[in-house]
């Protein structure tokens, strides 16, 4: 279906939703990359995103849920269809005792900074995380010996057919990068957190000390998709990167950062071939020198 009638048909059906065409992805994505979006929709409540997937299916129209954009690579040639924009639209944070409840497009640091207020531990190491809270759920984001798992008790998604559905944390199959939500293409809304109380001074002190260990140690002056690669049994990708001799290694604007090797970062006008190119030769080197098959924690969407 061409962009304009699922422009015309989605407006007509959602007369409350803003819409865009033609909307550049690398102003979407924290690596600064990507082609247009046909349409992009910003719903304004859990609802609206249930109406527009059912409609999505109803109507044979493509459909892709963004989030913040934080571990999202867009290839070069954009994505059809609808782009459901899931971030600041989305973002209600709610107190509750020693309960958070958000929804998925809260920032995971500012969730982390309502706890804080609140003198609630358990996200002290996760304060850092860029990304959106419904992303980080999914992959179970995770620093310092710490995962959102931790706190989760309970996580509301919409599934493929748009009903919206509760599930516990046993149910939703947490793992290292992983949970339920990749298994049956689940797209987190809401997220309820319990936590202990515990000293504010000793939360904050806490948290400055992985601020500034991320600050000294990650390449967040350039856009990347944070780590490209997920840890290698008993080893850390960055390691193996560096000791194969690919620290600094660039194909053309896409490159090994200098800083931290376990980042490929976008010097300035990286393509997403371009970073595709470089992974694929960090890989090749990797498993000839050391045997280690890298497997990519950075998603990659849009038209080949």
């Amino acid at each position: 279906m061409k962009k304009n009638e699922i422009y015309e048909l989605i407006n007509e059906e959602f007369s409350n939703i803003k819409l865009e065409k033609d909307v550049l992805m690398k102003e979407h994505t924290y690596f600064k990359i990507g082609g247009p979006a046909d349409v992009m929709a910003y719903p304004q409540n859990i609802n609206d995103v249930s109406r527009l997937i059912k409609f999505c299916n109803n109507n044979n129209i493509d459909y892709f849920v963004l989030g913040n954009g934080t571990n999202l690579l867009v290839r070069d040639k954009g994505i059809r269809g609808l782009v459901i924009k899931v971030d600041d639209n989305l973002n209600d944070i709610k107190v509750e005792c020693n309960k958070i409840i958000a929804e998925a497009g809260a920032k995971v640091s500012r969730v982390a900074k309502m706890a804080l207020k609140n003198s609630l531990t358990g996200l002290e190491g996760a304060s850092g995380i860029p990304g959106s809270l419904g992303g980080g759920v999914a992959m179970n984001a995770g620093a310092y010996g710490t995962e959102l798992k931790d706190v989760i008790t309970k996580v509301k998604c919409i599934d493929e057919n748009g009903d919206i559905k509760e599930y516990s944390k046993e149910e939703m199959h947490f793992g290292y990068r992983h949970s339920r939500v990749h298994e049956e293409k689940l797209l987190v809304v809401e997220v309820e957190m319990e936590m202990e109380k515990g000293n504010y001074d000793d939360i904050k002190n806490s948290m400055d000390d992985y601020t500034e260990r991320r600050n000294t140690k990650q390449p967040i002056q350039l856009p990347s998709a944070g780590s490209t690669f997920k840890r290698p049994e008993g080893d850390y990708a960055g390691r193996l990167i560096d000791v194969s001799g690919l620290r600094g290694f660039r194909y053309k604007d896409a490159q090994v950062s200098e800083k931290h090797c376990g980042f490929v970062v976008n010097l300035g006008n990286a393509t997403c071939e371009d970073v595709l190119t470089l992974i694929k030769t960090i890989q090749k080197t990797v498993k000839d020198r050391h045997g280690v098959e890298l497997q990519r924690e950075v998603l990659i969407v849009g038209e080949e």
